[in-house]
């Protein structure tokens, strides 16, 4: 339903959108989807490990391996609505079952990733508060692509083409990124999450090794791997990149608004992306359940069009293609600096 809202003439614009919201009753819990949500999850990846016990030493176990890496990415993404108190109200149900759902089931330090993307959220798409934007493999501001040498500048003058190919290292990325935090300290529930991420280790690599064949383990484990991280990180990356970069004074109506990017596509969409795909209502009402997102939608996007604020929304494909010419086009410098060096 969309909704005609009038410009607020006191309070911030904000608040005003938020009354609205809430009249609609839009932040309230909704715990039968999430039981049947979390469900779901629990039998595609409960069944993808017992098809894998069945089914035995073959090959076409590097099918299994791409259900498991769906049933992973699935239940990232109910980690992520567990972070951000969607599921539980209180603190410590929502810690615990995140920390089942991504030390125990996906082999993530929850903790470290909470922590990253509490961040993020604060300070989306800033070049010096986003941990998602800090420089690292791939390069998000112009000034940090210059004076890049050997394998991390051939990355970055050609880190447009590589993009989809360096996803496929996004699980193992999240996994070496789990245990610094872990042997730096900086993780509140050091012993749990270490004693958590091996116990999924041991299980993982355990299971590979008893019913596959060395060569046949190894297989599985680079498929499975692969496609959890490119799933994953094509589940993320069209909601920010090649959007605005903020300069830290914008209120935070249209700090969350300008950086952030929705992706139409209907109940696939949601679905396959665990509601990311509503990126600016996510980020405006973070605590609001996944299932409530498409509700608020029509509801965000009249109000932006009532105070003049854009509200950017496009389609899977070309969000991925700005995002790409945005990195081909922050390599610019670096492609420059090489030819120079060259001439």
């Amino acid at each position: 339903m969309t909704a005609t809202i009038s410009r607020p003439t006191t309070g911030s614009d904000f608040a005003a959108l938020a009354r609205r919201i809430n009249a609609e009753g839009l932040m309230q819990r909704r715990p039968a989807y999430y039981a049947l949500r979390i469900g779901v999850v629990a039998l595609l990846y409960a069944g993808g490990w017992a098809a894998f016990a069945l089914i035995g030493a073959s090959w076409w176990q590097l099918a299994t391996a791409a259900v498991l890496a769906v049933a992973f990415t699935q239940l990232a993404l109910v980690a992520h609505d567990l972070a951000h108190r969607q599921v539980f109200r209180t603190k410590r149900p929502s810690e615990m079952a995140g920390l089942v759902a991504g030390n125990l089931g996906i082999g993530m330090s929850y903790g470290w990733w909470m922590d990253k993307h509490t961040r993020h959220h604060n300070n989306p798409n800033h070049d010096d508060l986003d941990p998602d934007v800090t420089p690292e493999v791939l390069i998000w501001a112009t000034e940090s692509a210059i004076g890049r040498r050997g394998l991390k500048g051939f990355i970055t003058r050609h880190q447009a083409g590589l993009f989809f190919p360096l996803l496929t290292l996004l699980a193992i990325d999240l996994k070496v990124s789990s245990v610094k935090a872990l042997r730096n300290g900086t993780v509140k529930r050091r012993g749990l999450e270490t004693a958590l991420l091996i116990v999924h280790a041991v299980a993982f690599v355990g299971a590979l090794l008893l019913v596959l064949s060395p060569l046949q383990a190894l297989a599985f484990l680079l498929v499975h791997q692969a496609i959890f991280g490119v799933y994953l990180g094509m589940t993320f990356a069209p909601n920010h990149k090649g959007m605005p970069h903020p300069t830290g004074d914008e209120d935070f109506l249209r700090k969350q608004v300008l950086t952030s990017r929705n992706v139409r596509g209907g109940w696939i969409a949601d679905h396959a992306m665990g509601g990311l795909n509503y990126q600016i209502e996510h980020h405006l009402f973070p605590g609001m359940p996944s299932v409530n997102l498409r509700k608020a939608q029509p509801i965000v996007e009249a109000y932006c069009a009532q105070i003049g604020l854009p509200y950017a929304k496009t389609g899977l494909v070309a969000s991925y293609r700005q995002a790409l010419a945005f990195l081909h086009e922050v390599g610019a410098p670096a492609r420059a600096e090489h030819r120079a060096r060259r001439a």
